[in-house]
């Protein structure tokens, strides 16, 4: 009995020092990646400019009826699980706003929208909106509705192109 109590307190312990190892080298991992984030943000913070648009922000849903048929591929070719829509943070915007028809963002930039309480924060720009639209964003959600007006949507960028069209 005396034995086997060993062998089971050996058997802990090694799985103990194991666990440790372990999550020792997670952390280490966790901190170095927090300590980049910190870098990066306090970078975009000093050093970045930022282009900026009011909006209108909305929903979107996955479905045939809201989008084409094939609502589990967005309009960069992304393919998503409809069910965990709300999860992967992608807009839509509208075809003034992006690249391919002379807007500034591109497919893959990320926005951050700010003025929608619990649903501020960066989202991925995967998606066009349908052309009667204008300065809007979409956000792409399991099955939310809503609508705000004047939202702020903005990016960082590198330098500012200055347009000296208007």
């Amino acid at each position: 009995m005396d034995r086997q109590l060993s062998y089971l307190a050996i058997f802990f312990t090694v799985c103990m020092f194991s666990l440790t190892l372990y999550f020792e080298s997670v952390m280490d991992e966790t901190w170095e990646e927090n300590s980049y984030l910190r870098n990066k943000v306090s970078q975009l913070e000093n050093g970045t400019n930022i282009i900026s648009y009011k909006v209108t922000v909305t929903t979107y849903n996955p479905t045939i009826h809201q989008c084409d048929d094939t609502p589990h591929i967005t309009a960069d070719g992304t393919h998503f699980k409809t069910w965990k829509a709300t999860s992967y943070r992608y807009v839509a915007l509208s075809r003034d706003l992006l690249s391919r028809w002379g807007g500034p963002f591109n497919y893959g930039d990320y926005i951050i929208i700010e003025g929608t309480g619990d649903r501020d924060g960066v989202y991925q720009v995967r998606d066009t909106m349908n052309p009667k639209w204008t300065n809007r964003v979409d956000i792409l959600t399991t099955n939310s509705r809503f609508r705000y007006d004047d939202i702020v949507m903005y990016k960082y960028v590198d330098e500012l192109i200055v347009d000296n069209n208007n």
